[in-house]
């Protein structure tokens, strides 16, 4: 790891951990609205009213690449999603293409069942995988979301090109669907063919836009700053080799 690498680091740390110290006890929030995020809310809460089944896929991406931060995007949608919809009758439903992270799913719900104490109503089916190849992962997928009981799907973390094969069965049986991915093509996919995408670094905000703590706000704010640091130092670079070529 180079110099600038660990600075960076610890640049996103301090700004973290000033936001979560300015912003504790804030109940009143400023990020700039989200369509996706308001219309995923929307149909959470329609669909614990009429008792049907959400479901939130959080890719098939492991946790020591690059692919590690869409990965935990979706771990922590799926906390959030699970929370707000924790007294549904019919329980939320977690798949994923890779098996640690179909663990820390299941953990994941776990934790909120013992929240609500009712800790003994969780299974470990409710969290699965589905397939550990990008067709195997669509394969699995489209018999859940064919079921009628599942009205709503949220797909957030490392995902392909398969994600159109995934939202085109959710448009066959008519739930919402909602995708943020870590790939441009995805992205573009997910963009033309699910209810609701996320575009860019949207996908690591889905925690701080459903309720997340002061730390998820703090890590958004901080995420801000470091992207005005970037575009900054990128206008300078270019003015001054310009200013070089000129003089």
């Amino acid at each position: 790891m180079t110099s600038l690498e660990i600075g960076f680091i610890a640049v996103s740390f301090a700004l973290i951990l000033v936001f979560s110290l300015l912003g504790a006890g804030r109940s009143k929030r400023t990020f700039r609205r989200i369509k996706a995020f308001s219309m995923l809310r929307k149909n959470i809460e329609l669909s614990v009213e009429d008792g049907t089944r959400l479901h939130v896929s959080v890719g098939r991406g492991g946790l020591l690449g690059p692919q590690s931060a869409a990965a935990f995007a979706g771990l922590s949608l799926l906390r959030e999603v699970s929370q707000i919809a924790s007294d549904s009758d019919q329980p939320p439903l977690a798949t994923a293409g890779e098996g640690v992270l179909a663990l820390l799913a299941q953990d994941t719900l776990r934790a909120n069942y013992k929240a609500v104490n009712i800790g003994e109503e969780f299974s470990n089916r409710q969290a699965q995988v589905v397939g550990l190849s990008p067709m195997a992962y669509s394969a699995g997928l489209m018999p859940l979301l064919l079921d009628n009981e599942v009205s709503a799907s949220a797909l957030v973390g490392n995902i392909g090109n398969e994600a159109g094969l995934i939202t085109a069965a959710g448009q066959r049986s008519r739930s919402f669907t909602f995708g943020g991915s870590d790939g441009l093509s995805s992205q573009a996919i997910l963009f033309a063919s699910a209810d609701e995408a996320l575009i860019g670094e949207e996908l690591y905000a889905s925690a701080a836009y459903l309720g997340g703590g002061t730390a998820q706000e703090a890590s958004l704010r901080a995420q801000d700053i470091l992207r005005m640091l970037i575009a900054l130092s990128i206008i300078g670079l270019a003015l001054t080799d310009l200013i070089g070529v000129v003089f």
